[in-house]
């Protein structure tokens, strides 16, 4: 598809994807930290060193997009891409940081539910950045695309339950607001996912 644009373009793709894999391993890691409270002070390290490294993509992707006269994509495009991404990253690590800050010994099932569709939903994301530079098969990055939305909307039934049950269950005010903030951060993490496959979406309809 982009065979016509100057070779060094390609390294945009591998930008994306470099970050697109980091997402994943911050959000199984994640899943990890929550199945091992005990050792939350090294996976919420783990999770940042993942997060840093994020952005030193996210850094030089927008040096190579100041720096590149014909991009492989539109450059409004990569903005939003690249910065969304980022954002996923942001909010995994800040629900990894409330974990060990607010020294939370232990996570209701629905906190893990929703670690879960995390790490689901990251991975779909990776595959649908994966598949961007090669648009032959437009119609199966749309079904990945399609997957993403789905598990958005199943973090948001699964953060109303969560919640309601919190308040009708939960008798510390402290350990309610603390979850609440977890599970909404969490829930974040999906919508940001969905936000991705929106924008891959558009670049799927523009030029496949």
């Amino acid at each position: 598809m982009f065979g016509g644009f100057l070779p060094k373009e390609g390294k945009f793709f591998d930008l994306f994807k470099g970050l697109s894999t980091h997402i994943t391993e911050a959000a199984i890691e994640f899943r990890e930290l929550l199945a091992h409270l005990d050792e939350s002070e090294k996976r919420v390290r783990n999770i940042k060193d993942i997060e840093h490294k994020g952005d030193e993509i996210t850094h030089s992707t927008m040096d190579l997009l100041h720096e590149t006269f014909i991009t492989p994509l539109d450059r409004e495009d990569i903005h939003k891409l690249v910065s969304t991404l980022d954002d996923v990253l942001d909010f995994i690590d800040a629900a990894a940081q409330r974990i060990f800050l607010y020294e939370i010994k232990h996570m209701p099932h629905e906190g893990r539910e929703l670690a879960e569709i995390c790490v689901q939903s990251a991975q779909k994301v990776q595959a649908a950045v994966g598949a961007l530079d090669n648009l032959k098969n437009p119609n199966a990055i749309k079904k990945i695309c399609v997957e993403i939305n789905r598990l958005e909307n199943e973090a948001d039934h699964i953060l109303r339950a969560a919640v309601a049950k919190l308040f009708r269950e939960e008798n510390d005010i402290k350990q309610l607001i603390k979850l609440k903030e977890i599970y909404e951060i969490l829930e974040t993490v999906t919508d940001l996912c969905e936000d991705v496959a929106n924008i891959i979406e558009g670049i799927v309809l523009e030029y496949a």
